[in-house]
């Protein structure tokens, strides 16, 4: 762009030249001319009319006439020469109003030579009519451009003033011819020769001076010329000559053969003159086109070469770097992810051969390359030493969940074991907290275990009642008595996916507990759609941002890869890779209540219609046996994989409203490991349950499994700390039960004895 800018500024100055150039020649021929010709005939003109107005006749003579009708053909030619577009755009603004100047004033001249034929008008009138458009032409000739070479444009102008000198000698021979008409002068006469003559010799000399040596030396020698000397030697005798005082020294016929010698002759020189600056312009004007050629036909060819040069020279970088920015692509979105996937399914890398060296040549753009050879090989290194930070980090937060749950599988035997000895309410209550806080560590060791990338050794092999696997995410919750259970339906859900969506609706519950006040109350619903079941878990607090629950919906729908530094959202983020394991969709959606609501869809495959008939109080486990001298129903669901046992809540006869979790909402507990489980007793051959001083009934392992359980040997997870027999799911489930019939114990005794005859409450 530089090299075109720079070929437009020299071509431009050529082509002003070649313009100027151009534009005078139009200038001069349909200005120029065609008016000199027409310039001569308006001074004949003039010295004829003198000469006429001095006779005082007032009949025109022929030659009159015919002087008048060459002037007007030469002006018809001027008039149609200097009109069109083409005399407007070589001229200037100047020339184009002074040509109308010159077409005005002749215009003039018609009304000037009706107001002579009619003898209305003085010969100095007369003539300063002609001697007015006279002045319009050289007025005309001043506005035409100067050539650009300064001493071309100086002769030019010489010959311009020895052109205008011959109009003073012409003025002068003009009133001469009225003086020679009328006899002699009269002092106005006189003087006004003398004037003329003064200005004639003045501006001669004056031009005689400025002009070149060759055209000085053609002009003195025509100044020696015969018809000269006569003229100046008549002139001089006119000037002494007095007004008045006799005939004139000099006859009209000799003045006017003289005259008329000296005027073609000056005439002749001016034009021999301009024909010699012609020939100096000649060569002057080539060289203008010589150079306009050079600046804008080389420069031209040289803008296109640089042009071609440099679309392939761009091209040749545009091919470099169009390399340099695919191997970087390459490398961010192929190779780089490529390793790390690799690294972190444990194989190894060899960062020479995953980064080779790519070849750009040795300049500036290969200096790049190699720059970026040396970038890619690290960044290839950090990533493969990243991974295998990762890989480790995984590993080592897997094992120290393995070693996190058999701590806590240990410390529920304890508790059990405590709690098969302790009959105070009080520290049952206590072992009871205890048991629950264990509990909930050991969904935090699984949490590690999600997001160290496994699964959690919970499974179960059979399908498990949908309100037992909500009871057994309550279980998992701190803030459990503030959740309402809703009616659920008859549906289980397949065992392979009991444990995963225990923890996933344990964290869901948890959260919806966490964010709303305390006195509020969080509900849990559970229906079959037409995809699958949903559950809603809705709170009643402040609810999140539009933005928020965006943000939320995304992490779950599409979880990012686990890093370190992402600690704020491990909830989500453990939420999101239980749901994608199983293809549960999880939403987040305002509440009307104004907090928010969690809609949990399950797929079709993970549920199934429960084909046990329902019990009138609402249970689905027809097999679970009754103790009716308490009022109460104590029953037991195993979970295969755990044995974890819960105790359901009692059911007031009188009470229709939900259930709540208040009443300690746990799965019942399965039995412990046996070889063989014993079968279920008949109804009418159930043992007799024994009671404590205060009325709690003595708690008999395994008398009330269910029947549909006794043939299932669940799976236990592998610890290698664990050297007691009883999982943590039993120990918890046993402090529940112990739990759950203390209080309906005490409350049965109070009640016992308030019906007694002066019992105390």
């Amino acid at each position: 762009m530089s090299l075109t800018l720079l070929w437009v500024f020299a071509a431009w100055v050529t082509l002003r030249e070649g313009v100027n150039l151009l534009g005078a020649a139009t200038v001069d021929g349909r200005i120029v001319e065609p008016s000199e010709p027409l310039l001569v005939e308006l001074q004949r003109e003039r010295r004829l009319t003198v000469a006429h107005l001095g006779t005082g006749s007032r009949v025109v003579d022929k030659g009159m006439r015919d002087q008048r009708a060459r002037t007007d053909s030469l002006r018809a030619e001027f008039t149609s020469m200097a009109q069109g577009n083409v005399v407007d755009l070589a001229a200037e603004d100047s020339l184009v109003q002074r040509i109308a100047a010159v077409n005005a004033e002749l215009d003039k001249l018609v009304a000037a030579r009706k107001a002579i034929d009619a003898g209305k008008t003085e010969p100095s009138r007369a003539a300063q009519q002609y001697n007015t458009t006279i002045d319009a032409m050289y007025r005309m000739y001043d506005s035409v451009a100067a050539f650009d070479d300064k001493d071309i444009a100086a002769d030019g102008r010489a010959l311009s003033d020895m052109h205008r000198s011959r109009e003073f000698l012409a003025r002068e021979d003009s009133l001469l011819s009225g003086v020679f008409a009328k006899g002699g002068f009269t002092a106005d006469d006189h003087a006004e020769f003398l004037r003329m003559s003064a200005v004639f010799h003045y501006t001669l000399t004056d031009a005689l001076n400025q002009l070149p040596d060759e055209d000085r030396a053609t002009f003195d020698a025509w100044l020696k010329s015969e018809p000269v000397v006569r003229l100046q030697t008549m002139e001089a005798q006119l000037i002494r000559h007095e007004p008045g005082a006799g005939p004139l020294p000099v006859s009209g016929e000799s003045w006017r053969v003289a005259a008329d010698a000296t005027l073609s002759g000056m005439h002749a020189q001016v034009v021999a003159g301009g024909d010699r600056l012609f020939d100096r312009i000649v060569p002057v004007a080539i060289g203008v086109i010589v150079r306009l050629l050079l600046a804008g036909g080389l420069g031209l060819i040289a803008v296109i070469a640089s042009i071609v040069l440099s679309i392939t020279t761009t091209r040749q970088l545009l091919a470099q770097l169009k390399k340099l920015r695919d191997a970087a692509h390459e490398l961010s979105d192929e190779r780089l992810p490529g390793i790390v996937e690799r690294i972190g399914h444990g194989e190894e890398v060899d960062v020479a051969k995953e980064a080779p060296a790519l070849e750009f040549g040795d300049d500036e753009i290969g200096q790049v390359g190699q720059a970026f050879n040396t970038m890619q090989h690290t960044a290839v290194s950090v990533a493969a030493e990243q991974a295998e930070l990762r890989r480790s980090i995984r590993d080592i937060l897997l094992s120290l969940a393995r070693r996190t749950q058999g701590l806590v599988h240990r410390q529920l035997t304890v508790l059990d074991v405590m709690e098969r000895r302790e009959t105070d309410p009080e520290e049952l209550k206590e072992l009871f907290r205890l048991d629950h806080l264990a509990i909930r560590m050991r969904r935090n060791a699984e949490n590690l275990i999600v997001l160290s990338g496994s699964s959690p050794a919970r499974t179960w092999r059979r399908a498990v009642p949908m309100v037992d696997v909500v009871r057994g995410a309550l279980a998992e919750v701190e803030d459990y008595t503030r959740v309402t259970l809703m009616p659920m339906g008859e549906v289980v859900l397949v065992g392979r996916a009991v444990g995963d969506v225990i923890h996933l609706l344990a964290e869901l519950i948890e959260n919806a507990v966490s964010f709303s006040p305390p006195y509020t109350n969080v509900q849990v619903s559970g229906q079959l759609v037409a995809n699958g079941y949903v559950i809603e878990i809705e709170d009643r607090g402040l609810g999140m941002k539009p933005e928020d629950l965006d943000a939320a919906n995304e992490r779950i729908a599409d979880p990012p890869e686990f890093r370190i530094s992402g600690t704020a959202r491990l909830g989500l983020y453990v939420v999101s890779q239980l749901a994608r394991r199983h293809d549960i969709q999880v939403v987040l959606k305002p509440s009307p209540y104004g907090g928010t609501t969690v809609v949990v869809l399950l797929p079709q495959e993970l549920v199934e219609l429960d084909p046990a008939p329902r019990h009138p109080e609402g249970d689905t486990r027809p097999s679970l046996p009754r103790r009716t001298s308490t009022g109460t129903t104590l029953a037991t669901v195993a979970r295969p994989a755990e044995n974890v046992r819960t105790l359901t809540p009692p059911r007031p006869a009188p009470m229709s409203a939900p259930l709540h979790a208040v009443a300690t909402p746990f799965p019942a507990p399965a039995p412990s490991p046996s070889p063989e489980p014993e079968p279920p007793a008949e109804p009418e051959q159930q043992p007799v349950t024994e009671f404590t001083p205060s009325g709690l009934p003595f708690r008999v392992p395994q008398a009330n499994l269910a029947p549909a359980l006794r043939d299932d040997t669940p799976t236990q997870p592998d610890f290698e700390e664990d050297d007691d027999e009883r999982s943590p799911e039993e120990i918890r489930a046993m402090m529940g039960s112990l739990q759950s019939g203390t209080r309906l114990g005490r409350n049965e005794a109070a009640r016992l004895m308030e019906e007694q005859p002066g019992g105390e409450a």
